[in-house]
């Protein structure tokens, strides 16, 4: 293959800049020198072209210099012609595709780079995996100021092979465009840390949150070059904050290059003033705290055991007040409406913190809103406070709610104010809407009372970002409170001053800025055959186990798909729609005499194997899949509805038709 002129002078360039930086021509000299003493004698000192060759492979330096050159290719054409990839868990063998980023010479960014890790001590023993085995993985998400980025899966080792650059646009949000290149002095007052979430995913695609991170970045400020090396020690989440889990070593450097560095001493400085004045901030927020939570016991002495929540411990063990865990969130284009945000929230897994340990206590952790999103799981805590956020963000003015549900479990949950004064309580794990229509119980015992239809038993404190209220009625019965968040006989409210001291914005805190919610990367249709194709077959060897035949009838199968659809809609919206088609449809697709069974289920994970084995535990779908009888015929749909940061609802409807014989 031929290239143009041009092409081959700049293909030369390439080459000869690489080969500078990886200094190949001093290696070569060394190699020279070395091989002119070995292997020459004395009375020869020729060496040809093919000598210094040899000996070059043999030191391995030819193949250092191929593995360094990868070029960029057209990624646009290997999208266009390459197959759609298995949604799985391999880990990627193919050569990394380099693609080109447009950079605004006019900006200044940050690159960061991750240079592998090392003392993973937990993962010591774990076996090299075989090429094409699933294996456990790591995968690295960073947010900085409204950007994130996920670094590419590696195997779980004690020195995990991470090899990842991101580029980060540092920018300051108050300045005009005029002042888009900003200057050292001005970077140093971007106080906004580099967020480091480290997520574990197992061989059943379940993840585990390992490590999270504030990387303070400005160092590089008063680097030499503006470039500077870090080794980043990780430490473990809730009761484990203390234990180190690992090291990764970061390469931090600033494009374009400062035309003039500041001073260690400078940084250091700014550093110890910024670390003075959030800590008194948060000094003085405590000692108000502990005044206001004195004067409430002081109303009663029973408030000593309400659920009065007013600091938290998130993930890394420190101790934030709850109301810095909220912040209006606008989904941008992602979500359309309230209720679309409440389906989104309850499809994100719930899994209680884990405990080490018996004895049946809640270990608390609320989690910072990255490590949530990226793990796609949490506490019930995480997701109110997601839902309040989203809630708030569409213009709502949401609270989140602490109490307790039945047998006195703690619980959290949110709640909206309308502006007819209608009180709506909003269950962020289900996404179901309750509207709250309080007791009197000094009414007579003849008046029909409205009967509650919520889950919630007592209720301790209402927040969000800006107000905090302690409930100090009488009862802290659910049912009988009422919501008048003006009166202060019945709510006792902290200042809103206290609370903007230590909440963002304007502020400097300790609290981490809020990530942008990402696009799903899960395609449904593909995901939705792959989950289908994997239940057909699960399905025909649970049968053939059995010695039973299976026909799929792919015409009954396309049929239920309305029915998916429509279950999806009424969780969403609230509305049922379209039933009255899809029983018409299934009546003409079953001849007469013919009997028809359905079963749908519904879940969050898009695990086959897993799901199948959940259906089989209940028995009419069990009667379903185990059909006997004349004519027999099987059909099963599976529908992914996708949402941001790809949490998905999918719905799977196995049915069976047969002839009815008496």
């Amino acid at each position: 293959m031929s290239l143009p002129p041009e092409k081959a002078s700049e293909l030369k360039q390439i080459i000869h800049q690489q080969l500078v930086k990886m200094d190949v021509h001093g290696r070569i000299r060394e190699v020279l020198a070395e091989t002119i003493r070995e292997e020459l004698a004395p009375e020869h000192q020729q060496l040809s072209t093919e000598d210094l060759i040899k000996a070059l492979r043999q030191r391995g330096i030819i193949d250092d210099v191929m593995k360094e050159l990868k070029f960029v290719t057209d990624v646009k054409e290997k999208e266009r012609t390459s197959a759609p990839k298995p949604s799985t868990h391999f880990v990627d063998r193919e050569p990394p595709v380099l693609k080109k980023t447009n950079i605004d010479p006019t900006r200044r960014y940050l690159y960061l780079q991750v240079l592998g890790g090392k003392a993973f001590l937990e993962h010591l023993q774990e076996p090299e995996p075989l090429p094409g085995q699933i294996c456990s993985t790591f995968t690295l998400c960073l947010h900085f100021r409204n950007q994130r980025f996920r670094s590419k899966p590696v195997p779980c080792a004690c020195e995990p092979d991470f090899h990842d650059g991101f580029l980060l646009e540092i920018h300051k949000d108050s300045l005009g465009d005029g002042s888009k290149m900003v200057d050292a002095t001005t970077m140093l007052s971007i106080c906004d840390p580099v967020h480091m979430v480290l997520i574990k995913t197992d061989t059943f695609g379940e993840t585990t949150l390992v490590a999270s991170y504030f990387l303070e970045w400005r160092s590089v400020l008063a680097a030499e070059n503006g470039i500077t090396n870090v080794a980043v020690e990780l430490l473990g989440v809730g009761t484990e904050s203390k234990v180190s889990v690992g090291v990764l070593n970061i390469r931090l450097e600033t494009y374009p290059q400062l035309n003039k560095t500041l001073s260690p001493e400078i940084t250091s400085t700014q550093f110890a003033l910024e670390r003075q004045k959030t800590a008194e901030k948060e000094r003085l927020f405590l000692v108000y705290a502990k005044q206001w939570w004195r004067e409430y016991l002081q109303i009663r002495p029973t408030h000593n055991v309400r659920l009065v929540k007013i600091f938290a411990q998130d993930e890394n063990g420190v101790n934030r007040p709850v109301c810095s865990y909220i912040r209006p969130l606008r989904a941008g284009r992602l979500l359309d409406t309230p209720r679309q945000a409440a389906r989104f929230v309850s499809v994100l897994g719930y899994e209680r913190a884990p405990v080490i340990g018996g004895g049946g206590g809640k270990q608390e952790q609320w989690c910072t809103l990255l490590a949530f999103l990226c793990r796609n799981k949490g506490d019930c805590e995480d997701h109110a406070n997601l839902l309040c956020s989203l809630l708030l963000g569409f213009g709502l003015e949401a609270f989140v709610c602490v109490g307790t549900k039945a047998k006195g479990v703690p619980h959290a949950w949110v709640m909206t104010c309308g502006t007819d004064g209608t009180i709506t309580f909003w269950e962020s794990l289900t996404g179901h809407r309750y509207i709250h229509r309080p007791i009197n119980p000094d009414d007579l015992p003849l008046v029909e009372q409205p009967k509650p239809l919520y889950p919630y038993r007592t209720i301790g404190c209402i927040f969000n970002h800006l107000k905090f209220f302690g409930n100090c009625q009488p009862s802290d019965a659910v049912e009988v409170c009422v919501f008048d968040l003006h009166d202060e006989s019945r709510w006792k409210p902290m200042s809103g001053e206290a609370i903007k001291s230590v909440c963002p914005p304007g502020t400097t805190s300790s609290v981490p800025p809020f990530p942008p919610l990402c696009a799903s990367a899960v395609d449904a249709a593909v995901t939705s055959n792959e989950i289908e194709l994997q239940l057909r077959i699960l399905v025909s060897e649970h049968r053939k186990d059995l010695g039973l035949s299976t026909v799929w009838d792919d015409h009954l199968s396309y049929l239920l798909s309305p029915a998916l659809a429509a279950y999806e809609l009424e969780r969403t919206t609230s509305i049922s729609a379209g039933n009255e088609e899809f029983q018409d449809a299934v009546r003409r697709a079953v001849p007469d005499g013919h009997t028809f069974k359905g079963f749908p289920i519904h879940f969050v994970y898009r695990n086959a194997r897993r799901a199948f084995a959940t259906c089989l535990r209940s028995p009419f779908c069990e009667e379903i899949i185990c059909c006997r009888g004349d004519q027999v015929r099987l059909a099963v749909r599976v529908r992914v509805f996708t949402y941001p940061e790809s949490a998905c609802a999918v719905w799977i409807m196995f049915a069976c038709k047969y002839r009815s014989v008496l």
